[in-house]
């Protein structure tokens, strides 16, 4: 069986695949790839399909050591990533021979980078997905310096390409359409003006769960909360601070705070390499 053994497991290092939908029902949120496109384009590079599980680094990447040869490829985040300490391409598949230290090194810009093995990393499914789920602790734990993961057998040759364009993470603005709703009748007619107004930016406190937010609060136009209802990815809740925070894919399943929009699932992946201190504009759809 061949495997990667853990040689510096970075400030958080997760093992995601595409998640585990359909089990709201249960308490269960879908988590999975907060960059799920760089996830995928990152499995389709060594040849695997993109349900497979890749590693999910944040800020300063990870290194691990494969015990047999085998190819990679490193997306989202760009970064510097070295075999052995040898410089080697981001954005492409890599062969590297057993033995090898594969070492994905500090975000240039945006957060988080994503590694893909041929084969994908085998650790054993949980409902039907390898992620790991850092609010309800399903999955794997997160990686640690000696722990081995295993890989799974290659099924096909990787892609024949040089590199592959990978959108840029944002760093002079974030801008995330909302689509206002199914609560924003509890704030004044002022709060959807201030989203739209760009007034926030990214808090040093957000995480899988959500991207929360700094700014001015978001007035209310009633008071108290709600029972406890569904929510779906990109629901930007309101807590009683004020500040929206977009909930990402470990987000909680209820909650009694009113959502006053959502960001609809194609500009999440934006959201999630969005830097603490990246302005954010919500550009708000207008009936």
């Amino acid at each position: 069986m061949t495997a990667l053994t853990v040689v510096r497991p970075g400030a958080l290092t997760t093992v995601q695949d595409l998640g585990r939908p359909g089990h709201a029902h249960l308490g269960v949120p879908r988590s999975g790839a907060l960059d799920a496109a760089a996830h995928r384009l990152a499995d389709r590079l060594v040849g695997n399909p993109e349900t497979y599980a890749t590693l999910e680094t944040t800020v300063d990447g990870c290194a691990v050591r494969v015990d047999a040869a085998v190819t990679f490829a490193v997306t989202g985040a760009p970064c510097a990533v070295r075999a052995d300490g040898r410089p080697v391409a981001w954005g492409a598949p890599v062969r590297v021979p057993a033995g090898t230290v594969v070492d994905v090194g500090r975000a240039r810009a945006g957060l988080r980078s994503y590694v893909a093995f041929a084969g994908g990393v085998a650790v054993a499914p949980v409902l039907g997905s390898r992620s790991r789920d850092l609010l309800s602790g399903l999955g794997p734990d997160p990686l640690t310096a000696g722990a081995v993961l295993p890989l799974g057998a290659p099924c096909g040759p990787p892609a024949a390409v040089d590199a592959a364009p990978c959108p840029a993470p944002p760093s002079d603005a974030l801008v995330l359409p909302l689509v206002p709703g199914p609560r924003a009748d509890w704030f004044a007619p002022t709060a959807l003006d201030a989203l739209d107004r760009g007034a926030y930016r990214v808090s040093s406190a957000s995480n899988r769960i959500g991207l929360r937010t700094e700014g001015p609060a978001l007035e209310r136009a009633r008071p108290g909360e709600l029972p406890s209802e569904g929510m779906v990815l990109g629901a930007v809740q309101v807590p009683p601070d004020g500040r929206p925070v977009v909930f990402l894919a470990d987000h909680p399943t209820t909650g009694g705070y009113p959502v006053i929009g959502v960001v609809p699932e194609p500009a999440l992946p934006a959201a999630a390499q969005a830097a603490p201190g990246t302005p954010v504009r919500f550009a708000v759809t207008r009936a």
